[in-house]
């Protein structure tokens, strides 16, 4: 973005597009190549927003609810307590995930459409700026100079403002941050993962119910991290060894302070 004066009549400067982009994920389609077919599918990066919501609000459910509920246990709490205990952590951290997600995504949204706006305004008041900036920014990618011109030319033709927006903001006007479905991928994968420890305790005795609690929530974090990295494109093993280890020192931690308070709260 650069600002100088106006020279909007220019007339070796292609009048920009700035048409309205259409908001929402595209969909992969499918076409033949050489007689075979060909799947143009959606990278993985396309659903960093809710893969991230919905990992972290799991993996954060599980972990946070087993490990207060280990805690408890440990201080020697009967099941009764240990169920309201467990509900109230679901209700407060998913309400807490909920809340703490729009504000964020809202805010990445809003300063995302802010620079929008101001791209747009330089895109109508300084064109041939913005056009250099352009054919400058692919120069720098290893375009010659003359080839730089033309893309930048024919892409501002078609779409001045996506074009503007991605090579030179780094966003994608179709894929803006969506702070409502953040919001509710997290809150709703929190409660399922907040449900697991819950359901142990309400089934085992009260013999097993702390180890019971720990390997369903350490299954639990290594199932997600290693789907997380599935659904991401990368290798499982790491992903998973690193929330279960994590998981693991959560929940001995969250242990060993109950023993400090081995009281009967029943």
């Amino acid at each position: 973005m650069v600002g100088m004066t106006t020279d909007a009549t220019t007339p070796d400067v292609p009048a920009p597009a700035l048409r309205t982009p259409r908001l929402g994920p595209s969909l992969g389609r499918s076409r033949r190549f050489g007689g075979r077919m060909h799947h143009a599918e959606e990278h993985a990066g396309n659903r960093s927003n809710w893969l991230r919501a919905g990992v972290l609000g799991a993996n954060d459910g599980l972990l946070s609810t087993a490990s207060l509920l280990v805690g408890v246990a440990a201080a020697s709490a009967d099941r009764s307590m240990l169920l309201a205990t467990g509900a109230a952590a679901l209700v407060a951290g998913a309400g807490s995930m909920a809340i703490g997600e729009y504000s964020s995504v809202s805010s990445q949204r809003d300063a995302e459409l802010a620079d929008l706006a101001t791209e747009a305004e330089e895109l109508r008041t300084v064109p041939r700026a913005e056009l250099a900036e352009l054919a400058g920014i692919y120069q720098r990618r290893g375009l010659d100079a003359d080839l730089a011109r033309r893309v930048a030319e024919e892409l501002t033709r078609n779409d001045a403002l996506s074009a503007h927006a991605r090579d030179e903001l780094g966003i994608d006007p179709e894929r803006l941050a969506r702070p409502v479905e953040a919001s509710v991928v997290s809150a709703g994968s929190f409660s399922v993962g907040a449900f697991l420890p819950i359901a142990v305790v309400l089934v085992v005795g009260a013999g097993i119910r702390v180890p019971a609690v720990i390997v369903s929530a350490l299954i639990g974090l290594a199932a997600l991290g290693a789907v997380g990295a599935h659904l991401g494109g990368a290798p499982k093993l790491r992903p998973a060894l690193r929330v279960l280890i994590g998981g693991a020192a959560a929940m001995a931690i969250s242990w060993l302070i109950g023993q400090l308070f081995n009281v009967s709260v029943a």
